[in-house]
């Protein structure tokens, strides 16, 4: 193995006096080097070893390769901009000489920036608002509407060369016109003549994404504290990657999910049989872990290195003003990036992203990657996000018969209906009519809502029209889902987007969010009920024709399209959401059957378990789809082989379910339930994530992550302060968040049977001492059943004061490592909060059982290498460095 230490070359950059992305050095020319040559199959491993011809050439091929990270941002900022078929074959009126007074401002309102000139006819329109300053009407697009006509060009933005913004309204996206001079001469412009006025669309992306921040001030104006040491790492912004910064900050903070990555990230890499480590999902999330939560990349940053941590040039740092407060760099987490969004269409492109999308992402990612992973005991791997998961019940019941349907879904995330009730105008208030500078008018105000309405809002009873199996008729029918368990974490998502000229735009609607406690005792379902009487099992309720998302083919044909496209795209999409539908609409618009009528829906046969039928599933299976992905998508649609083929291409990545949902009229104890039933049912907030700006496709995420020792702390990617007051407090800013993260809050009767619950898995992760003076040193130690009976104390609790006193004589060891000593007795001033949090006994006991693993190898290795030497194989007295991760709990 080669090891590399590199030192900062003292180089000043000259300041840039235009907008641009500087290239960056590399990195051989940025640093110094002092490489190392290491064996670790010799017989003492991890010993410098001199180098040859032959590892000089590969130690010269490595410094001067481009990093992981430099690929990674190139690609970034690499924005795939094609022609398209209205581009390509634009049909334009009659010639026009367009005379330069008419080019003066928008032909609709006095602006006299943001201007888009039709090439089909010659209008001249201002754009839309761009957030960050730009101003516009939207008079080009309301043009699009009336005429039809797709292709304009910005107005400034022309070079001599040839190259303008060209934005095609038919396909709502940029794109390049090969024929741009013929068509501006067409209206008598000649390129040769023009000069770059303003800038480019790609230009303040790049500024705005650069210089894009939060004011991180308090009240009074002061800067906020920024925040150094274990689990404040931040992490820098590789170019719209503050989506992804925000989600992984908020996972890695969870007890429930960061030691799954933790403990492996010393003991996997060694195992590790991928033959790149880039391409590893388990190495890169243990590297994740591991620069995240160990404090070593959480250290302020030194004033010299200022140039070389930042990728992008022109992007001013508040920590390089004089009397401003220092930051620090923060991680750049370009591999993990690469290797989580690699082949997905969406997340691995430069473009901004939807944070909830990413989550949803981030899960089925972890979940297919954990498949047959070992631990560090090697037993298979627990799945961190079991810990998100809970099951939510739908119930559908008859009108006419009353008799009912059950099944229940396996969710990691809940997501919440916003209720967006404008405030009533005053005479006195000008909200609603004000026009700002720019000519656009000022954001309407919301009535503030809550938590607790939004899950009212889920949970309410709906009505819909279907073919009842038992009437034989058409009947009307109420559906209503509730809440067949509860999760350890509780993530919800607000949404707050709605569909504004086809772009996803957000409304800011407040949300009184509770800190303290949040109950969910009243959305847990009952179940069946004796009393009911279910639909017949061997017919699976059919609906007159499918049944359609109400409120998304609301949206969609309040968008114009026609409304046989909103049900096919509704149907290919699993009856999702109206953004899912949108998105498939515009990727099939040239399809031949986008018009024709749907195929009937015929009755599907279904298995015993009331799931699709084995017959489906394998048609499925044999075009090439997994049994767990074919199976998930028959039964989001109901069971049809079409639609159900139409959502597998548009869900490529879904790892699908391993296990058919509930049949009608199975108990929810009939298989494992994700997730519990436990009252009650308490919950306080964790973290939130939140988005500035209009769009889901524009603007900046950050999260708010609650610490014991720190209180609120705001993570603004590499920024990382603390955030108790101000305009960016947790107070300030929960009220509008995007995403919600919320743990139990612990009463101590049911933390007590959690802990005796996992007294059987404790008693198996646990290893004993095992080396003679661990063996010495816990035998001395008085024994406490007697004592512990005496004093009334649980089965729990003897076992955790077991596990303190031999944590007292394994302290008492001489010459160990300080970080073991600590790390020891940060577990054994942890005892009695582990008393109240059953989950984190179950973690640190199959810790201890790692740290005693590791010593033991540790031992064996130094006892080898004393024996070579001729010193015996004494281990008396010695413990050299073990470098253990042992999580303390926060809560």
């Amino acid at each position: 193995m080669l090891n590399l230490r590199k030192q900062a070359a003292s180089e000043e950059q000259p300041p840039l006096k235009k907008l641009a992305i500087r290239e960056e050095a590399p990195e051989h020319e940025k640093y110094s080097f002092e490489t190392t040559l290491k064996c670790y199959a010799c017989a003492h491993p991890g010993a410098p070893i001199q180098g040859n011809v032959q590892t000089a050439l590969v130690v010269a091929s490595i410094l001067t390769s481009m990093s992981s990270a430099a690929q990674s941002e190139v690609k970034a900022w690499e924005e795939e901009i094609t022609s398209c078929a209205h581009t390509n074959k634009l049909e334009q009126a009659s010639s026009l000489r367009l005379q330069a007074a008419g080019l003066a401002h928008c032909s609709s309102c006095e602006l006299t920036g943001n201007l888009w000139l039709c090439l089909t006819c010659g209008a001249l329109s201002c754009g839309r608002k761009q957030f960050g300053g730009i101003g516009g009407n939207g008079h080009a697009l309301e043009h699009f509407d009336a005429t039809g006509h797709p292709v304009a060009v910005k107005l400034g933005t022309i070079t001599p060369e040839g190259a303008a913004d060209v934005y095609c309204y038919a396909c709502n996206d940029a794109r390049i016109d090969n024929s741009l001079t013929g068509h501006l001469k067409h209206f008598g412009i000649s390129v040769q003549e023009q000069q770059k006025t303003e800038k480019s669309m790609t230009e303040l992306q790049v500024e705005q994404n650069l210089k894009f921040d939060f004011a991180m001030t308090d009240e009074a104006g002061n800067e906020l504290e920024p925040l150094f040491g274990p689990s404040l790492t931040g992490m820098q912004n590789l170019g719209n990657s503050c989506y992804l910064a925000s989600v992984m900050q908020t996972v890695f903070s969870l007890d429930q999910f960061s030691p799954r990555y933790v403990l492996n990230s010393g003991s996997h890499p060694l195992l590790c049989t991928s033959d790149d480590p880039a391409t590893c999902f388990e190495c890169q999330m243990g590297k994740l872990a591991d620069g995240l939560l160990s404090g070593r990349y959480a250290v302020p940053r030194e004033p010299e290195r200022d140039a070389t941590t930042h990728t992008f040039a022109g992007a001013e740092s508040d920590d390089s003003k004089k009397d401003g407060p220092v930051f620090q760099a923060g991680i750049k987490p370009s591999m993990f990036k690469a290797l989580v969004g690699k082949n997905h269409a969406e997340f691995s492109t430069m473009r901004q992203q939807d944070a909830d999308d990413f989550f949803r992402h981030l899960i089925a990612q972890i979940q297919t990657n954990n498949r047959g992973m070992l631990g560090p005991d090697g037993s298979a791997a627990r799945d961190p996000t079991r810990f998100f998961q809970f099951q939510l019940e739908q119930k559908l019941q008859c009108d006419v018969c009353k008799r009912v349907k059950y099944q229940t879904q396996t969710q990691e995330a809940l997501s919440l209906p916003v209720r967006m009730q404008p405030k009533p105008m005053q005479d006195d208030s000008t909200t609603h009519k004000t026009l700002n500078a720019t000519g656009a008018q000022v954001t309407t105000e919301y009535e503030q809502v809550t938590l607790e309405e939004c899950l009212d809002n889920v949970t309410a009873p709906d009505e819909l029209q279907f073919t009842c199996p038992a009437c034989q008729a058409s009947r009307s029918a109420t559906t209503q889902t509730r809440l067949a368990s509860f999760p350890d974490v509780l993530v919800l998502h607000a949404q707050r987007f709605q569909m504004v000229n086809w772009v996803a735009q957000k409304v800011p609607v407040p949300i009184k969010v509770p800190f303290g406690e949040l109950s969910l005792d009243r959305y847990l379902s009952s179940g069946k009920i004796a009393e009911e009487e279910e639909l017949p099992n061997d017919e699976v309720v059919q609906a007159t024709g499918p049944i359609f998302n109400s409120d998304a083919m609301a949206a969609l044909e309040g968008m114009g399209f026609p409304a046989i496209r909103c049900q096919r795209a509704l149907l290919a999409t699993g009856n999702s959401d109206a953004e899912a539908a949108m998105n498939w609409l515009f990727a099939h618009m040239e399809d031949q059957d986008i018009d024709a009528p749907l195929p009937a829906v015929e009755p599907p046969s279904t298995s015993a378990s009331g799931g699709p039928s084995a017959d489906l599933i394998a048609g499925l299976v044999d075009m090439g789809f997994a049994p767990s992905q074919a199976r998930k998508a028959l039964r989001l649609s109901n069971n049809n082989s079409e639609a159900a083929v139409g959502w597998l291409f548009e869900n490529t990545d879904d790892p699908g379910e391993d296990e058919t949902p509930v049949a009608p009229g199975v108990t929810s104890t009939a298989i494992e339930q994700a997730g519990n039933t436990n009252l009650p049912a308490k919950y306080r907030l964790h973290a939130f994530i939140s988005h500035k700006g209009p769009s889901v496709h524009s603007g900046h995420y950050v999260a708010h992550i609650y610490k014991a020792a720190q209180g609120w702390v705001l993570f603004n990617d590499e920024k990382v302060v603390k955030a108790e007051s101000g305009m960016q407090s947790a107070e300030s800013l929960s009220p509008f968040a995007y995403v919600y993260v919320y743990q139990p809050r612990r009463v101590k009767g049911a933390a007590t049977r959690s802990l005796q619950s996992l007294l059987a898995e404790m008693s198996k992760a646990v290893a004993g001492p095992s080396s003679m003076r661990q063996q010495s040193a816990y035998s001395q130690q008085p024994a406490l059943a007697q004592e512990s009976s005496e004093l009334g104390l649980s089965s729990a609790q003897l076992k955790l004061r077991e596990k303190q006193k031999e944590l007292d004589g394994f302290l008492k060891v001489e010459q160990q490592s300080a970080q073991l000593a600590l790390y020891f007795e940060k577990i054994a001033g942890q005892t009695e909060l582990l008393l109240t949090s059953g989950e984190t006994v179950a973690q640190v006991a199959s810790n201890w059982g790692n740290v005693f693993r590791a010593t033991n190898l540790a031992l064996a290795s130094l006892a080898a290498k004393r024996k070579e030497a001729g010193e015996g194989e004494s281990q008396e007295g010695i413990l050299p460095e073990v470098l253990v991760r042992i999580p303390t709990s926060e809560n």
